[in-house]
């Protein structure tokens, strides 16, 4: 069986097993092996299994527990999704994901990021200008979280704008 072939059928377990997290250990094996349309079905076969199991903790009335595998890549999954459509200039699209994912979690450092990104599209902040302006990526960096886990003062302030007038 050829490296190709072996990989494809640890893919395809991975994927008949619902197991996002199996499909990232494989992703850079399959960055390095596939080409690019391969790469595609890739990425749209993590998000749909990222989906349904979104759809069934959302019926299940639970959150996702960060500390668990499968729900930790799931939110990483569903995150990568709503930055998809950021960097597209989808902001009504990523505002609307960013508040689902907000209150997916029961992670509260991963929910108070997610209320910035939320609050930025939702202004229609540029996810360019959103990052030069709003988020520290050295401290995201060091933190080595997936997602803009830092922030300046600037995101701060979008903040307490939206509390304030919120409270109005």
């Amino acid at each position: 069986m050829s490296k190709e072939e072996e990989l494809k059928t640890k893919v395809l377990e991975a994927q008949k097993n619902s197991d996002i997290a199996s499909l990232y250990v494989l992703e850079q094996e399959a960055y390095e092996t596939f080409d690019e349309e391969t790469m595609h079905g890739f990425y749209a076969n993590i998000l749909d299994l990222a989906l349904e199991k979104l759809t069934s903790t959302l019926e299940s009335h639970r959150k996702f527990d960060m500390s668990e595998v499968q729900d930790f890549a799931t939110t990483r999954a569903l995150y990568e999704y709503a930055m998809e459509h950021y960097s597209a200039g989808q902001t009504k699209d990523a505002s609307s994901l960013f508040e689902v994912l907000s209150g997916m979690t029961n992670d509260d450092k991963f929910s108070w990021a997610l209320k910035l990104h939320w609050l930025a599209a939702a202004e229609d902040i540029s996810l360019d200008d959103f990052i030069e302006n709003m988020a520290d990526i050295e401290a995201t960096q060091a933190k080595k979280t997936f997602y803009i886990s830092s922030f300046t003062k600037e995101a701060q302030k979008l903040l307490d704008n939206a509390q304030t007038s919120g409270e109005q």
